[in-house]
């Protein structure tokens, strides 16, 4: 039975990419890796939006955030977590477990982290005790994608740093490094980068890297400046995933053709059209419109439906795979992915099976709707503001 994969991560891989990693193992210490390496990291910096090295670890993007707080971090310090999710609050977790001071700031899920809160708690701060801001880009339990730059200003001129897990925003929704002066950006492979899991990145400006040479946190594998060393030289400073990096080099290559801004109208497209598509089928979103994510849309339950179900249901009889709701979010939610190697027809197959599904457990819903909703939108972008005027044009 063909499948389709709608979960915000791993993300479905095109085909070309599986292909490049078929490719034969090679030395790491030759001229011909360093050649790939070399190519990858300098094209990284420019997804990154940073003039900054963009560090390679072989691991999931938890190992990257855990770098991000060892190379500059040391045991005490204290950082203000900032959590609208469960990934906020995972931040959060690997913060206090490396024995940092930290103080959470929880936000409604679903909403938005307020600036203005940031704001005021920086101010009263006057002997700067807070080295450090965690932030999550854009929150795949909830739908919402933070406002990093707004974030990033309401600093002012504390020195904090801030960090910013951009694991499922990277590749899918803009992020301007340098630009919105962030000091630490962490991702991963498997979503917006459209590859497996098995890659992490990581980049730190100057800022970040004078933190490092005062950090006390214990690090070897994570070593940024073992990293960053051995990436002068092209090179790693252990056994990288070479069949991931051939599959890197060839996702990038992807980028380059379509454009990134292309890529990031795509995926707000695809948010547009599930919000509308939802939106017909008389279903609630839990994420605002204006911070709704590009990357996944949260979609309520009716009430005495099951998210779970719902899941299983079109996993057993259409093969579509959705994401379930975690947390206090768990059962009341299904989470549609649409991130990374995800196409418009994709959308409109994910909603007619909805509909089948959610009609076949009762509820009450035109049939047909929502599907048509998302044409609505696919269509307008494309430049047809009504059926009538696609009828007419198309006639010539």
């Amino acid at each position: 039975k063909k499948g389709l994969f709608m979960v915000p991560g791993p993300t479905p891989v095109p085909e070309r990419v599986l292909q490049a990693m078929h490719r034969p193992m090679i030395n790491h210490r030759s001229a011909e890796y360093e050649e790939l390496f070399g190519g990858i990291s300098n094209k990284l910096k420019e997804l990154f939006g940073t003039k900054s090295d963009v560090l390679t670890f072989p691991s999931s993007g938890t190992g990257s955030l855990e770098a991000a707080l060892v190379n500059t971090l040391s045991p005490g310090d204290k950082v203000l977590a900032l959590s609208a999710g469960v990934f906020g609050d995972y931040f959060t977790k690997m913060a206090e477990d490396f024995g940092l001071d930290v103080e959470k700031m929880d936000f409604p899920w679903g909403k938005a982290l307020s600036v203005e809160w940031l704001a005021e708690r920086l101010a009263m701060d006057h002997d700067h005790e807070i080295k450090g801001i965690l932030v999550t880009h854009n929150e795949t339990s909830t739908g919402v994608t933070h406002d990093i730059e707004a974030l990033s200003k309401a600093r002012g001129n504390h020195p904090a740093l801030i960090y910013v897990d951009a694991i499922s925003s990277l590749g899918a929704i803009p992020l301007k490094m340098d630009k919105w002066k962030l000091d630490v950006v962490i991702t991963g492979s498997q979503k917006g980068f459209m590859l497996p899991p098995g890659l992490s990145f990581l980049a730190m400006n100057e800022r970040a890297w004078e933190a490092y040479h005062t950090s006390k946190l214990p690090k070897f594998y994570w070593d940024a400046l073992t990293a960053k060393n051995f990436l002068a030289k092209a090179q790693n400073p252990y056994t990288p995933a070479i069949s991931l990096l051939y599959g890197l080099e060839e996702v990038l290559k992807c980028f380059a053709e379509e454009g990134m801004e292309n890529v990031y109208a795509r995926h707000r497209r695809m948010r547009d059209a599930v919000r509308a598509g939802a939106g017909a089928m008389n279903l609630r979103l839990l994420a605002d419109e204006k911070v709704a994510s590009a990357a996944v849309t949260t979609v309520c339950m009716p009430e005495g439906i099951e998210g779970s179900k719902v899941q299983k249901a079109m996993e057993d009889h259409y093969g579509v795979s959705l994401a379930g709701g975690l947390n206090k979010l768990a059962n009341r939610i299904v989470r549609v992915g649409h991130i990374g190697y995800v196409s418009d027809t994709d959308i409109l197959a994910t909603l007619a099976t909805l509909e089948m599904t959610l009609l076949k457990m009762g509820v009450e819903l035109e049939l047909g709707a929502g599907v048509q909703a998302a044409q609505k939108v696919i269509l307008e972008s494309e430049g047809f503001s009504t059926e009538q005027e696609y009828i007419l044009r198309t006639r010539g």
